[in-house]
């Protein structure tokens, strides 16, 4: 009788035992997430660092550099939109203090016709505003100014560049903190601001400096006007 209880009571234990192994829920394996792969930058493939080019390539890269710069400014000088300032007045020129007769070198008349290295410097380094105002012989529809600074004198101080209509309305067509830097590539920097084709008739343009922005003599060797007739 004993015996028959005890073999009971081990079927028994072995049934609840197999029922709790199949009660047991598995665990999903961890699977490691996958590790993104970022595509090479096609511009900046077969580059060789700086530091690591040889004299050949570096000079190499400069006359690419030159070349690129010849191509831009050529493109601007014989834009068939474009036309240089036919007049030209500013606010202050270098060597007018005190009502003296500034030199020829450094009058506004400088900033009139195609660039040509000589050029308009104002008298302020870096205190107040200074503008030079120029007038065209067409005026246009106007889609971007340009304007050459020799060797980039001046160019982080730009401020404003506004245009006037044909009855006499100025236009501010972009204002701020000027990102352009010297362009090292030749001996004159362009300014150039791109904006919608105006609805007016644009017949000048007006530049003007904020002096403190860089405190150097302000320079400007020729103003173009682009745009439709």
């Amino acid at each position: 009788m004993k015996r028959n209880a005890l073999i009971g009571a081990m079927i028994v234990a072995a049934s609840l035992a197999a029922c709790k192994k199949h009660e047991k829920v598995e665990e999903a394996p961890v699977v490691a997430a996958p590790v993104p792969v970022t595509a090479p930058d096609p511009a900046s493939a077969g580059k060789v660092p700086a530091a690591e080019q040889t004299d050949e390539q570096r000079e190499m890269a400069k006359k690419q550099a030159l070349l690129a710069y010849g191509v831009m400014e050529d493109k601007y000088i014989n834009d068939p939109r474009a036309q240089w300032a036919t007049e030209a007045k500013a606010s202050s020129v270098f060597g007018d203090d005190g009502g003296k007769t500034p030199s020829d070198v450094n009058l506004a008349k400088n900033a009139v016709g195609a660039s040509d290295g000589n050029a308009w410097t104002n008298n302020n380094t870096d205190k107040g505003f200074d503008w030079l105002e120029t007038t065209f012989a067409t005026p246009v529809n106007a889609t971007e100014v340009r304007f050459v600074l020799p060797s980039g004198q001046g160019v982080e101080a730009v401020n404003k560049v506004e245009l006037q209509d044909t009855d006499g309305k100025w236009n501010t067509v972009w204002e701020g903190v000027s990102d352009v830097k010297r362009d090292d590539r030749g001996n004159r920097t362009w300014f150039v601001r791109t904006f919608s084709k105006t609805p007016y008739k644009a017949k000048a343009v007006k530049i003007t400096y904020a002096n403190n922005l860089q405190h150097d003599y302000k320079t400007i060797d020729a103003v173009q006007l682009v745009g439709d007739k």
